[in-house]
């Protein structure tokens, strides 16, 4: 009864902070048209996407064929420079394929266009009745509310056993790279909190700014997950360390982002029962959540990973696996088993809860 009041009052007390970091752009927005005397909803101008301006440009092509094409590029070079290794069987391919191709091409965009219909039926008065909000503000606002809700959707898979195998299949590769962002289960896809909110506050008017902030997210997630340490530099040189300083602790790199999917927490590297970042890290600091290391783990995965056929990983529970003692089998446990007989899974007991502190 008492650990579980200790997990009751954690949770109350950091879905409290949430609430006040979800209404912080909003507050500070209003507060700035007090003191400037600005009135933005009495003189905005239509925002089209789709206009002549470069930039907006740029950012609409990498959401629809830019970012596959970037992430193919990168999955070239990690492959040419052998930083897969041998781990890359056909099993492992295969998954990493289809979980790439199916969410960006069907799931994804054929959610957001039955969203786009839906909405006008369900608030017919709501289309675009933030348009007036101007860019940055929007952006601070979309940027803020996507990624703390992406924070709670991700730590609560890792928190919750009955939740643990819908997202298992993105922490079972035992390498690093761009791959791995979009290798989830297919249920885990279906219910990703980014397509919904980012397709209501389209409707709502903030599509400009909605366009801009998954573009840049999607590079910073694609690069936190890559196997090139490209945040090596700014550990390593002395100019550059101030601004790593700031890099590692605003937004996930590869150091504090390969910590979250290392196959163990006990080398002081490793940190999968934290540093649920996605865009941003900062989520981590807030909730005592991250670590800090500027360090990268020597193995990734699951100790306990039984190379699961790639239809059972992606479509569990539709397709179960023929692994005897595996968690995706119809007779498997909730979370795996180490050798030791030890529970050896990436959630968080009551005496981790305890003992996290922010970096």
């Amino acid at each position: 009864m008492k650990a579980e009041k200790s997990i009751t009052n954690r949770i109350v007390k950091d879905v409290f902070i949430s609430m006040l970091l979800y209404a912080t752009p909003v507050v500070l927005m209003l507060i700035a048209f007090n003191i400037t005397g600005a009135k933005p909803w009495e003189t905005f101008v239509h925002k089209d996407v789709t206009s002549d301006n470069f930039l907006a440009q740029i950012f609409q092509h990498l959401n629809t064929w830019g970012l596959p094409f970037i992430m193919l590029i990168i999955g070239v070079l990690e492959f040419a420079y052998g930083l897969y290794e041998n781990r890359w069987t056909k099993n492992e391919r295969v998954l990493d394929i289809v979980c790439f191709i199916i969410p960006k091409v069907i799931v994804g965009p054929s959610i957001a266009y039955l969203g786009l219909l839906v909405l006008p039926q369900v608030l017919p008065n709501a289309k675009g009745m933030f348009e007036w909000v101007p860019f940055w503000w929007g952006f601070f606002i979309i940027a803020v509310g996507d990624d703390l809700t992406q924070y709670w959707y991700h730590r609560l898979h890792h928190q919750l056993p009955w939740l643990w195998r819908f997202h298992r299949t993105h922490h079972s590769a035992p390498y690093m790279g761009m791959a791995m962002s979009s290798r989830q289960n297919f249920w885990y896809t279906i219910f990703f909190s980014q397509i919904y909110f980012t397709t209501v506050m389209t409707y709502l008017g903030l599509g400009y700014e909605v366009l801009f902030v998954t573009g840049v997210k999607a590079l910073i997630v694609t690069g936190a997950h890559s196997s090139i340490k490209w945040d090596k530099p700014f550990y390593k040189y002395k100019i550059l360390k101030p601004i790593g300083w700031v890099l590692e602790r605003l937004i996930s790199t590869p150091a504090t982002h390969h910590a979250h999917h290392a196959d163990t927490d006990g080398d002081g590297v490793g940190h999968y029962k934290g540093n649920f970042g996605n865009m941003f890290f900062i989520w981590d600091l807030i909730f005592g959540t991250g670590i800090i290391t500027r360090k990268y783990p020597s193995s990734y995965g699951i100790q306990f990973y039984k190379q699961e056929e790639w239809q059972a990983q992606f479509l569990w529970p539709f397709f179960k696996s023929k692994k005897e003692g595996s968690e995706l089998h119809k007779d498997g446990p909730m979370v795996g088993d180490a050798s030791t007989g030890e529970l050896k899974v990436n959630t968080i007991t009551i005496d981790d809860l305890k003992e996290l502190k922010p970096a």
